[in-house]
């Protein structure tokens, strides 16, 4: 009885692992359309809320001490380091987080957002959209954690 419980266990520890997979932590983030590495941002959570800030600039062509001078709210000529450009996105169904806000500092547009860790969390498909997740564009970002 006790090898057949092990295997059992062991063929379990994918899923268990998955579903432990949390958005929470430093990613680096890619261009879906060039595919180089743009910056690295920490999401954190706080009272079930994930929130996430740009902590470096990564593109050859950033400034570092650059300002959101696109934005067109709260956070308009704020210092890019230290943006926070993910807001109010809460646990979803599945292993999701959804129903707050991402914000494209490059065109000051903000979107809806869907995050989605794969790969047991080592990857984050971040999805920002206008209306439904079907029209929009996803990101694969990496874990640096």
């Amino acid at each position: 009885m006790k090898p057949l419980l092990a295997a059992l266990l062991l063929a379990a520890a994918p899923a268990i692992a998955l579903a432990q997979a949390t958005p929470v932590g430093v990613w680096k983030t890619i261009d879906d359309k060039t595919k180089t590495e743009r910056s690295q941002l920490r999401i954190t959570e706080s009272g079930g809320v994930l929130s996430g800030k740009l902590e470096k600039l990564l593109a050859a062509d950033a400034k570092q001490d650059g300002v959101c001078d696109k934005c067109s709210d709260d956070r308009k000529d704020k210092p890019m380091i230290g943006l926070e450009v993910l807001r109010g996105v809460k646990k979803g169904d599945d292993n999701t987080w959804d129903g707050g806000t991402i914000l494209d500092a490059a065109e000051g547009k903000i979107y809806k957002v869907r995050l989605q860790p794969i790969e047991g969390g080592k990857k984050l498909e971040v999805r920002g959209y206008v209306g439904m997740p079907m029209l929009g564009r996803t990101q694969t970002w990496i874990r640096v954690e």
